[in-house]
């Protein structure tokens, strides 16, 4: 008799990494930081078992719909302006194409109730789904997920066991202000991405808090102004920490949709970037290497939390519960001109 075939889960336990892991180098996923030995391992261990992924040997379950769903909490004055969605999409699809899945975008328009998304799941209109920037206020989360209805969320709600793809939001944010430490600002301010009910703004704002103390700094709160995802919401918050006697000499901003915001509250102020005030955003959009100047900022990997949310969530599905269901992938440091820095310090 032929042995049985081996899986991504018998690749992940030789090459002792995650089947996350797997599944992004074996389908080379473009634009997630894998070191060189871990992909090599990954590789290594695929070859010496046989393995390889094979889109027709997936299993679909009967009865379902073979649909996922991805739920958007933003208004759609800012949707068709955010600058990360496209490739969170392209990451999602990718993988749920190699499924045999279709993906339903639903973004929950301003007029509605935050948990409108709850429908698709009562109405059986989706299998699955992927919930995007979760509050730390939507009961309605809670109580699907203990219907057992399968969800991920691409963000975190720390005190829950419902499965998530993310970066270190805490970790990030602390390499973006340790940056700014290295360089000699002391006095550094922040512009949150969103709203402190978003988990992501808690984690980043928690990420400067520690560097700062990491460095004996006291955490601050007149130095930190809080974001709406636009860049309306930075322009208005940078205005106000110019306002401060003194303003701070270096402004970590979450997000660079926001940062753009803040660069231009800057530039009618006539201030310099980086000689008048130094500025790191968050998240490594498109956009960020080409404004003037090219922002430095924490590179977020949206193609692959889009192909790692995608994934878990089809195993969910599927009925096979992965042992990792709180996926984390890595950010990086990217230092161009608003720093001050040329190199990495």
């Amino acid at each position: 008799m032929p042995s049985e075939r081996p899986t991504s889960r018998d690749v992940a336990r030789l090459a002792g990494v995650s089947r996350t892991t797997v599944s992004l180098v074996l389908n080379n996923v473009p634009d997630v930081h894998i070191s060189p030995e871990t992909r090599q391992r990954v590789l290594e261990a695929a070859q010496q078992l046989g393995y390889y992924p094979d889109a027709s040997a997936r299993r679909l379950v009967r009865g379902k719909t073979h649909t996922i769903a991805l739920v958007w909490h933003r208004g759609p004055d800012r949707l068709y302006r955010d600058a990360f969605l496209p490739g969170l999409l392209q990451g999602l699809t990718g993988a749920a194409r190699q499924y045999g899945y279709h993906v339903l975008f639903r973004p929950i328009e301003a007029d509605e109730p935050d948990d409108a998304y709850v429908e698709l799941a009562r109405g059986r209109h989706t299998d699955g789904l992927i919930l995007s920037g979760p509050r730390s206020d939507d009961d309605a989360l809670i109580h699907l997920y203990q219907d057992q209805f399968p969800l991920v969320l691409h963000g975190q709600l720390p005190e829950t066991d419902i499965p998530s793809v993310d970066v270190d939001n805490v970790q990030g944010a602390g390499a973006a202000v340790e940056h700014l430490l290295r360089l000699g600002h002391r006095r550094i301010g922040m512009i949150t991405n969103a709203p402190l009910a978003y988990t992501a703004s808690q984690q980043r704002l928690e990420g400067y808090r520690r560097a700062l103390e990491g460095w004996g700094l006291p955490y601050d709160d007149t130095l930190v102004r809080y974001g709406n995802f636009d860049e309306e919401s930075g322009l208005r918050a940078m205005e106000s920490l110019l306002a401060l006697d003194p303003p701070p000499t270096a402004v970590f901003v979450a997000s660079d949709m926001v940062a753009i915001g803040a660069l231009r509250a800057l530039r009618e102020h006539n201030l310099r970037v980086p000689e008048g005030i130094a500025l790191v955003g968050f998240d490594n959009i498109a956009a960020a290497r080409f404004i003037t100047p090219a922002l430095t900022t924490v590179h977020v990997p949206a193609f692959g939390l889009g192909w790692a949310a995608a994934e878990l969530l089809i195993r969910l599905i599927e009925g096979d519960r992965p042992a990792e269901t709180q996926v984390r992938l890595e950010t990086e440091l990217i230092v161009r001109e608003s720093c001050g820095a040329k190199h990495s310090v």
